[in-house]
């Protein structure tokens, strides 16, 4: 099944995806790969938003996990997400795709403050909107973040590019046998603990039914081909 028409789609990159081939940090090269998929996307018409999670420089389970305090790593993992953005946003900047930066985090001196009716306005006005920072607060991940966002300005896809090319019943790395859905609901996401996105995420998705349509951004051009309703997905809608 193909993705819906949609006008305005919010895009969710994992922070992961920003390193490229390296084990940590931020490929220049890979990061202007996903730049030019994003400009041919916003070509076609679309009004695009972009929340990029923050593993590639710290992810604050993992802080949590080696004795951090969470709240103080979640706060980390903040920062690290408007790094991604600053860098996603100079990549978009130089093939001549305007964008602006909000962060949930106020940081004046390198970018907006999240305002919804502002950045309603930027996309009218062809820009890309960049929302950084997660929900502002610890304890949420950026896929949360992602999901808020894409309720909050309405939009009527959440695409989430990963490193796999949809939703696996297992793991298809540890399980040969893993079967993946072309479409499942939110339902079975949140029953069977799919590993899509965290729980709050998907259900504020469901609440808004807001389809999530999870690919590989891997793959050169796929974001093109799902856009327009070919490659490989799962589609996350209300029902399967």
């Amino acid at each position: 099944m193909t993705m819906p028409q949609a006008k305005r789609i919010l895009l969710k990159l994992s922070g992961e995806v920003l390193m490229g081939d390296q084990q940590f940090g931020i490929d220049p090269a890979f990061v202007a790969e996903l730049a030019r998929e994003v400009k041919r996307a916003k070509d076609s018409g679309l009004e695009i938003c972009l929340v990029i999670g923050g593993g590639n420089i710290f992810r604050g389970m993992a802080g949590a996990a080696a004795g951090m305090d969470r709240a103080q790593a979640d706060y980390m993992g903040m920062l690290a997400t408007v790094m991604n953005a600053l860098a996603m946003q100079n990549a978009l900047e130089q093939l001549g795709v305007h964008t602006r930066v909000q962060s949930a985090v106020q940081m004046d001196q390198v970018c907006e403050p999240v305002i919804r009716r502002r950045a309603e306005r930027h996309l009218e006005k062809g820009r890309v909107v960049i929302f950084a920072a997660g929900v502002g607060s610890p304890y949420f991940t950026t896929d949360s973040g992602a999901a808020l966002r894409a309720a909050e300005m309405k939009c009527d896809a959440l695409l989430k590019g990963t490193s796999v090319d949809g939703v696996y019943s297992a793991d298809p790395k540890k399980d040969p046998d893993a079967k993946r859905f072309d479409t499942v609901s939110y339902d079975t996401v949140l029953a069977e603990n799919l590993k899509v996105m965290d729980a709050s995420a998907v259900a504020l998705c469901r609440d808004n039914e807001i389809p999530i349509v999870v690919f590989s951004i891997r793959e050169k051009g796929n974001l093109a081909r799902v856009l327009a309703g070919e490659g490989v997905q799962t589609i996350v809608r209300k029902e399967a």
